[in-house]
């Protein structure tokens, strides 16, 4: 129980100052809900309350130690099985596919930070999961760590454009940001060819390069694919690279069952990263969760573009039965 010394009134502490003392005491000091509500003369359940407001005001930043959830059996066996540095796998048994994929998130927006250096240059992909890894990291101090757009601008569904992942992630990091300002993709092969040559567009591109660091999530090639939505490729583009092999999406482009690029129309309309440049770096972050992201996964970790890995333990435990 507190000492004397701790004790205080709900009279002397009021407002903002008492969800701050009611956290303190609930966080730091280890005091149960109980002995807070005796010395803050209030009931139980107002002090509840008070720790619910701490949490919603971010006064409260919960973590988990990353071996928690990459040291695990099925973190492991993924790890071995595809022959990754490591793999982080979030439990989501009971939740729903949205609450999945933004476990999975905010698992990704916690580990990332550890495995950044200083003088990392990081790539940043596009889509859904990235940006909500991006919105969920918690904000740091990284000056020494640079962040690159993987891909030009494009819209996307879910009302963001794909230089608000790589400016969120970098503000969030507190590191730099290099944004390719260019479409991702132009209706025109000779006009994404002048583009590419402009300076500005030119420099930009050459940035890419010399990432040694990147994040990225799988896209499948259903018909709902996010490169079909958002507009990158149409329905007839889908339908000619899945006749071709195609399994998955990286970057807007698709890859086979191998993760080897199946170049085609799209390649030359597109401006962004070539995914020979994604191979072989320090990192590659792949982050991506449910059953239909199983096979494109697979295929980009076969093709030599992933090294870490977040997911599901459902997604996990798919992996691993197709594969084995």
């Amino acid at each position: 129980m507190a000492s004397n010394s701790r004790k205080r009134t709900a009279g002397k502490v009021s407002g903002e100052s008492i969800v701050i003392e009611a956290a303190w005491m609930y966080y730091h000091d280890e005091l149960n809900q109980s002995e807070i509500a005796k010395l803050l003369q209030v009931s139980r359940a107002t002090v509840v309350n008070y720790l619910q407001e701490a949490r919603e005001r971010g006064y409260i930043r919960i973590t988990l130690a990353p071996e928690v959830f990459t040291n695990h059996q099925l973190a492991q066996d993924l790890r071995d099985k595809f022959n990754l540095q490591a793999a982080f796998v979030v439990p989501t048994d009971i939740s729903t596919a949205e609450d999945s994929l933004m476990r999975v998130a905010r698992g990704a927006a916690e580990w990332l930070p550890g495995l950044l250096a200083p003088g990392d240059r990081l790539g940043v992909s596009w889509g859904r999961t990235v940006y909500e890894v991006a919105e969920a990291v918690e904000p740091t101090n990284m000056k020494e760590v640079t962040v690159t757009q993987l891909v030009g601008s494009m819209a996307t569904p879910y009302g963001f454009t794909t230089e608000i992942c790589s400016a969120h992630m970098a503000q969030n990091l507190g590191a730099k940001c290099i944004n390719l300002h260019a479409p991702a993709v132009l209706s025109d092969p000779e006009l994404a060819a002048r583009l590419r040559k402009e300076p500005i567009i030119s420099a930009q591109l050459e940035a890419l390069s010399h990432c040694n660091k990147s994040i990225f999530a799988a896209g499948s090639c259903a018909s709902n694919s996010h490169v079909v939505v958002s507009g990158v490729a149409t329905k007839d583009d889908l339908d000619w690279y899945v006749s071709q092999g195609a399994t998955g999406v990286l970057c807007g482009r698709f890859i086979d069952a191998n993760g080897q690029p199946i170049a085609g129309e799209l390649d030359d309309r597109m401006i962004g990263i070539e995914l020979e440049k994604l191979r072989g770096l320090d990192m590659g972050l792949l982050v991506s969760d449910g059953a239909d992201k199983v096979l494109p996964m697979i295929s980009a970790i076969a093709g030599g573009y992933v090294t870490h890995v977040v997911t599901s333990n459902e997604t996990a435990r798919l992996m691993l039965e197709t594969v084995s």
